[in-house]
């Protein structure tokens, strides 16, 4: 059997830039977000990650639901990762907290320093002439 971790992602851009999170002692970044708590909505989840994270405020009657993609948790993993991804508006400039050691804003150029599934998104961003 499978194992399924199920995610939802904030994702912030500008000026075709993507927002990428990096956690202490990880070599990936990743599109901010975070698995769900048990009987958390998508966007309860994504709020809560956002604070937690990055401390924004996501501003939940903006969420808007992207796509959710789904690709092995790193290369040859038998582990996938389901992630809903989100845009929204915020209050606050996004900043590392709690297990976060670094934000950056990645480019296209940058898709292969993030995990399987988020290359997903990157991809369509891409294609959608959203991402440089």
């Amino acid at each position: 059997m499978t194992t399924v971790i199920d995610t939802v992602a904030w994702i912030e851009l500008r000026a075709g830039r993507i927002l990428g999170a990096r956690t202490r002692g990880n070599r990936w970044f990743y599109i901010p977000g975070g698995k769900r708590h048990t009987g958390e909505s998508d966007v309860e989840t994504l709020v809560r990650e956002a604070e937690e994270e990055l401390t924004v405020t996501l501003l939940p009657a903006t969420a808007r639901h992207v796509g959710t993609y789904e690709a092995a948790a790193d290369e040859g993993s038998a582990v996938r990762v389901t992630m809903a991804c989100y845009t929204a508006d915020h209050r606050g400039e996004p900043r590392a907290s709690g297990e976060i050691e670094e934000v950056a804003w990645l480019s296209y150029a940058d898709r292969l320093r993030t995990p399987p599934v988020d290359r997903l998104v990157f991809d369509d961003l891409r294609a959608a002439g959203l991402l440089d």
